[in-house]
């Protein structure tokens, strides 16, 4: 199975010929990578994670390709019918083949008065979690997660924090799309001191880049 870093918050997952994509949100510039997916999962709505437009020509194109996404998405895109799958906190699905469990309910805080909107997290095969905008802890081992490195609504010490409660054997940086150069080194720094202070594998992968993940 490999996972590939796309941009900001999007990954995508393949093994043999079946592929999903998460998050091709607008900063990530993942249009090639979306027109070539089996399926489409989606964390929340904020745009950074939810390319309405994109998405809307992608299944446009490919009639085939299917989404999985929260209340709030699945209503925004409520006409394209079945295409469409509505998933929260606990369900266990299968999507292009790839066994998923969904975990998490809330994004995290972003204004003192404002509720939080629905964000959903993706544990694909056993192996790779996507939590989307929230630092949300999966009721079974990740030994991989796509761990959030700056965010309006993230502190350092949340980052330590998280790592430490979900103690992945590897974890790659997402979510990093809002930082300069002098930003992603201090981020760098301090999710390679995360990893270091657990012995394990944590980094950062530039856009394009992937690793191999053994099969669960």
């Amino acid at each position: 199975m490999r996972l590939t870093k796309l941009g900001h918050s999007c990954v995508q997952i393949t093994r043999d010929d079946r592929t999903l994509i998460i998050d091709p949100g607008s900063f990530s510039g993942a249009a090639a990578a979306l027109a070539a997916s089996d399926a489409v999962l989606i964390t929340h709505e904020h745009i950074d994670h939810f390319d309405p437009d994109g998405l809307r020509a992608a299944l446009a194109a490919r009639p085939g390709l299917e989404v999985w996404t929260s209340r709030t998405v699945a209503e925004n895109l409520a006409d394209l019918g079945g295409r469409v799958h509505q998933v929260g906190h606990g369900d266990a699905v299968t999507i292009a083949g790839f066994d998923v469990h969904v975990y998490g309910e809330d994004h995290e805080i972003l204004h003192p008065d404002v509720p939080p909107i629905p964000n959903v997290g993706f544990l694909v095969e056993g192996e790779v979690f996507h939590p989307g905008d929230a630092l949300t802890v999966p009721a079974e081992p990740v030994p991989t997660l796509c761990l959030p490195g700056n965010a309006p609504w993230m502190k350092v010490p949340e980052l330590y924090a998280y790592t430490r409660e979900v103690a992945p054997e590897r974890a790659f940086v997402i979510h990093d799309g809002l930082l300069n150069d002098i930003g992603l080194a201090v981020m760098d720094k301090h999710v390679t001191a995360a990893g270091t202070e657990l012995g394990k594998d944590f980094r950062r992968l530039v856009p394009g880049e992937h690793v191999e993940l053994a099969d669960a």
